[in-house]
């Protein structure tokens, strides 16, 4: 039986195959050191995301969420619900905490529920992965493991908004959160923590409707890095990493930049750090590659 066990929604960026593909499997190799059982969500649905917040309305949104909540209470009882992406999470809190605070949207969506023969009793917690190695480990515990400091390379660490703004992690400042910062240091690397785009947004979505406003928001993300003498960003939402890492090559041909900066999840760091080999971080699925990273993940690992 695994140390801790969660009902995992992977989502849809996050699975196999997908965008950020990279990002689970970093995440299972951390897990499968830390001892940590995750059992994804039978038929789990999308969140919405997006999408749903333009047309759906209200209650298909909270609806799409809650079928999620309904089948983990359903095959996966007494375990709390854990999503990598950050607008997942952020998309299912909201959900969660609407649903709580409203008896007649309960209802209504127990009602469209009722459908498809399910019923969501409230009890699933919903938490994103970052708050769980936090909260349930600490990062104390998170170092024990580590038998490959990162050491000499400087992390700037690039939160962004949704896994910031409105519930953010517990007892961090929304202005200043430190907890990646935290979690480089436990891996031996050295946290920028006077980078000061740590909390800026990347564009999101808007990446595609107004490029040119987020390219502006990405290139001071990315100089930033830069002038703060940053090897690599790390960050803990698939968007951020997926629009900070691709629009770079668009940014260079608009200002005549050079930036190559490599944008990391702080999953890829603990993986490294744990030993894990270049494939099992994920480190083959970046445009932009993470090179320092790749090699301290080849070296062999010292005999303690």
């Amino acid at each position: 039986m695994a140390k801790k066990e969660y009902a995992f929604y992977p989502g849809c960026s996050s699975q196999l195959k997908a965008s950020a593909s990279n990002y689970l499997v970093s995440v299972n190799a951390m897990c499968k050191t830390l001892d940590v059982k995750l059992t994804t969500i039978p038929d789990w649905n999308c969140c919405g995301a997006s999408i749903s917040y333009a047309g759906a309305g209200e209650l298909p949104r909270h609806v799409l969420n809650a079928r999620n909540f309904a089948l983990s209470e359903q095959h996966l009882p007494g375990q709390d619900i854990v999503a990598t992406c950050a607008a997942c999470w952020l998309g299912a809190r909201e959900t969660k905490e609407k649903l709580d605070a409203s008896s007649q949207l309960l209802a209504d969506t127990n009602e469209a529920l009722k459908a498809a023969g399910l019923h969501y009793e409230g009890k699933a917690e919903i938490r994103h992965m970052v708050a769980v190695l936090i909260e349930d480990f600490g990062y104390a515990e998170l170092g024990k493991p580590v038998v490959k400091p990162l050491e000499g390379l400087k992390f700037a660490g690039y939160v962004g908004c949704q896994t910031n703004r409105p519930f953010g992690i517990a007892g961090e400042s929304f202005e200043n959160p430190m907890y990646l910062d935290k979690l480089v240091e436990t891996v031996g690397a050295e946290a920028l923590t006077q980078y000061d785009q740590k909390v800026t947004c990347c564009g999101g979505a808007l990446a595609f409707s107004e490029t040119e406003k987020a390219m502006k928001q990405i290139k001071d993300i990315v100089e930033s890095a830069y002038d703060h003498g940053a090897d690599m960003i790390v960050t803990p939402c698939p968007l951020c990493q997926a629009n900070v890492e691709v629009y770079q090559s668009e940014i260079n041909k608009t200002h005549s930049t050079k930036f190559a900066m490599p944008v990391t999840y702080y999953s890829q760091l603990m993986t490294v750090a744990y030993g894990g080999t270049p494939k099992e971080a994920g480190l083959d699925g970046h445009i932009i590659k993470p090179t320092k990273l790749q090699e301290i993940a080849v070296k062999v690992v010292p005999k303690r």
